[in-house]
């Protein structure tokens, strides 16, 4: 053999051996960069359960349900699952009786969910931290249709954020968690003084909750009405003014704005989940089936209104009215019943800050959402029944 054919070969065995370190390379830091299972979580009740997969990062999943024995599936790609964490839950509400975890295959993670007796399920994924949230409905959804508000209501005040999350800081360093927390102890106080309200709070104390944690807590009370009570902020100093929102699909850069504030994500990540088709086709039926984005729509309206005339005859100040809007909020997501996340003034604003500093506005708002309430449930058909109207 001559040198330049042994040159040839000797170069042909270096690029052989460059293509095969490549290709492990890759292998191994795609192996590397697998999602992990890092716990499962759940909340139960009579006809109602939330299952929460927390995950390292988001990802691509199927799901399916197979019979003999009944049970629903949900296949998580490229993930992992974390050595210690605890893979089989019993459950046993009359819903789930079991949820199970697996390494299905070195590349994927099953979470199988064995069933009692169930009448529909949504999963949809939430990010920052990442986490698959399986809502599985075990009562006949028409039951909470709004024509059933009963005369004894139960209404869940959610108070935004608390704990290591503070929510928006104003420039003098008012915490949204803070002032939040004041109304919504206020709101509830006022709305006890009817004994026929039932009245819960997401939190009782400066804790942090979880946002999914916040809608089951409101799905397992089987709450009448949901009120996630927030303070907003913008960079633009100027902004002011109150707003209601529900749950819908938006294409309003402001309503994006402020429900990935809320979410806790970068904006960029609020338009990338507006765009999934899938994420708006599970609120879409969320909302169709049980019927409660009119009565929501509506719930807003008499919240927003209410707010805006009180504060305006008491406060001795225009305050301007935003409006009612609409976004994907998850603290909305999967609620069985009308809710609404109110944004009561710009913590942002020095101006407003110092109202909401204020004991006194603090109560303004109080009554006034309470006012707004009452209207709503005044026009309910079952109210107007009693009443004779």
């Amino acid at each position: 053999m001559n040198c330049k054919s042994k040159s040839k070969g000797v170069l042909q065995f270096v690029v052989i051996l460059f293509l095969i370190s490549i290709f492990f390379f890759f292998s191994s830091s795609a192996a590397s960069h697998k999602i992990d299972v890092k716990g499962i979580r759940y909340w139960s009740s009579p006809d109602y359960t939330r299952v929460v997969v927390d995950l390292s990062g988001p990802v691509e999943f199927s799901k399916n349900r197979i019979a003999n024995p009944d049970r629903l599936y949900f296949d998580l790609q490229n993930t992992s699952l974390e050595k210690e964490i605890k893979t089989n839950l019993p459950v046993g509400d009359g819903i789930l009786k079991m949820v199970r975890a697996g390494q299905f295959n070195p590349s994927t993670v099953r979470v199988v969910l064995d069933l009692e007796k169930i009448t529909d399920f949504n999963v949809f994924i939430i990010d920052d931290p990442a986490r698959l949230v399986i809502d599985v409905y075990g009562a006949d959804l028409e039951d909470k249709k709004p024509e059933a508000l009963t005369i004894k209501r139960r209404i869940v005040i959610d108070p935004g954020h608390g704990g290591h999350d503070p929510g928006a800081v104003g420039p003098k360093n008012l915490y949204e968690k803070d002032v939040v927390f004041d109304i919504a102890v206020k709101l509830k106080k006022i709305l006890a003084e009817n004994p026929l309200n039932d009245v819960f709070l997401t939190r009782e104390t400066d804790i942090f909750i979880p946002l999914e944690e916040r809608t089951a807590i409101a799905n397992n009370k089987n709450a009448d009405l949901f009120i996630s009570i927030h303070a907003n902020a913008s960079p633009k100093r100027k902004a002011r003014g109150i707003e209601t929102y529900l749950l819908n699909w938006t294409n309003d850069e402001e309503a994006l704005r402020v429900a990935a504030r809320e979410n806790a994500i970068s904006l960029k990540k609020m338009r990338e989940m507006n765009r999934q088709m899938d994420m708006v086709k599970v609120i879409t039926e969320d909302l169709m089936r049980q019927n409660k984005r009119d009565e929501s729509v509506k719930l807003a309206n008499y919240i927003q209104k209410s707010m805006v005339s009180t504060l305006n005859n008491d406060s001795k100040k225009y305050v301007v009215d935003l409006g009612v809007k609409q976004a994907l909020f998850y603290v909305l997501f999967g609620a069985r019943m009308p809710s609404v996340l109110v944004e009561v003034s710009f913590i942002s604003n020095p101006e407003e800050e110092k109202l909401l500093s204020k004991d006194s506005y603090r109560m303004q708002i109080s009554r006034a959402i309470a006012a707004g309430l009452d209207t709503y449930i005044i026009s309910t058909p079952v109210a107007q029944k009693v009443a004779g109207i």
